[in-house]
Formats: C-alpha cells, structure tokens, sequence
C-alpha cells in the first residue's frame, strides 16, 4: 500500500504557510515522506497522477477547483497507480452539509486544521492503513445527520445497491456500518480475516464505494 521509504502524502492548500505547517509536522515523523505540495484542486489532480501519493490531504475552499471538486474527480477517474490514494478533508469548517458531502463522496478521513500535531500524524498512518479517521466534532455531526430520516431519493437508491449483495456480503456490510474491523467481523461471522478481506473488497465493487464510511452511509440510508 505504501512505498519501503513510507506513507507518501501529497498537501493541497491554497494556503502556503499551512503547507509549511503540515509539511514540518509530517515532515517530523520517519515513516511519512511529503512528496509534493498543490495550492488548487486541479494542480492537484495533476500531481496525483505524477507522483501517486498514498494519502491527499486537501483543503476545501481554493481557487481554480475546490477540494469536493477534486475529490469527486479523484474518485470517478481511473487509478494512475496500483490504487486510487486515499484522501483526508482538512479544513476548518465543519458543517453537516460538508462532512456529509465529502464522505459520500467518497473521503476516507475529515479532519479540521486545529487538529493537533500528533493527531494529524496518526491520521494519515491511519487512513494510509485503509481505517478512516474523523475529528470527534465531525463524528458527532455524522451521527447526528445519519440519525435523521434520509429523503427518499437515497433511500430507495442504498437499497437497490444492497440489494446487489449476496447474504454474506449484506452480512459483512452491515458489520463495517456498526465500525467493526476485519477481525471483529471475522471473529462474530466465523470466518477468516482473508475471507472478510474478500467480501470487503467485493462490497466495494459492488456498491461503488471507496471506503468503509462510504458502505456505512449507504446501510444507514437504506434503513429510512
């Protein structure tokens, strides 16, 4: 998933002296390599596909192409390398709409630029790792927008993808929506963490997701 020399991260911020911030925080940790630095989202995109980074930390709010843009076009185009990087919101704003926006399409972390240094350090370990990582204020938005009935429109669309699951597969889906890992869901189906490997990465496929927030939010929206 990474290269042998480290998590390779690629800082997007229209902000220079933020990228100078994250740059000396990551910068500080041996297993994390800065690779490139974009101050737009389609400067962005462009280093992406040059350098193909593990981790994208993007800002929100730039010029040229924002970072929802970006990360939308990230996630319909084709993988540049042996997968598609995985990308973390940093901005500092927070609200329901946003953090919902971003997870559906597909963020596999969100994270505010007041995060501290050794937070943001494990996040990008984290999601480089395939886990995805939300500030505690955005995982309390989160539970708070699934928490409300979802219109119909969505609704009816998570169950017609989960209705393409075979049981096992609605089974697994179900599991990663309640935040269990490959091993607790192995150790509760009884099955092993290879096979759990397996249909995870079949429900990807399936459903057109990403991520596991992304598997998350479609189980919850098809509850209604």
């Amino acid at each position: 998933m990474t290269e042998p020399d480290g998590v390779r991260v690629l800082l997007v911020d229209d902000e220079e002296l933020v990228r100078t911030g994250l740059r000396l925080v990551l910068g500080g940790d041996p297993g994390i390599v800065v690779v490139g630095e974009a101050g737009d989202g389609r400067r962005a995109l462009d280093l992406v596909r040059a350098l193909d980074p593990d981790v994208v930390l993007m800002d929100i709010r730039m010029p040229q192409m924002d970072g929802l843009e970006a990360l939308r076009r990230l996630r319909t185009a084709p993988a540049s390398g042996p997968r598609r990087p995985a990308v973390v919101v940093l901005t500092t704003f927070d609200t329901d709409d946003m953090v919902l926006t971003a997870l559906r399409d597909g963020a596999d972390g969100f994270l505010l630029k007041n995060t501290a240094p050794p937070d943001l350090v494990a996040a990008v370990r984290a999601v480089a790792a395939g886990r995805p990582m939300l500030s505690p204020s955005v995982t309390e938005q989160l539970i708070a927008a699934v928490a409300r009935r979802p219109d119909s429109a969505l609704v009816a669309d998570a169950r017609a993808r989960l209705a393409t699951l075979t049981e096992r597969e609605a089974e697994v889906a179900a599991a990663v929506a309640r935040g269990l890992s490959n091993a607790d869901i192995a150790t509760e189906l009884y099955m092993s963490v290879g096979t759990v490997k397996t249909h995870v990465g079949h429900l990807f496929d399936k459903l057109g997701v990403d991520n596991r927030v992304q598997v998350a939010l479609l189980v919850r929206d098809a509850e209604g």
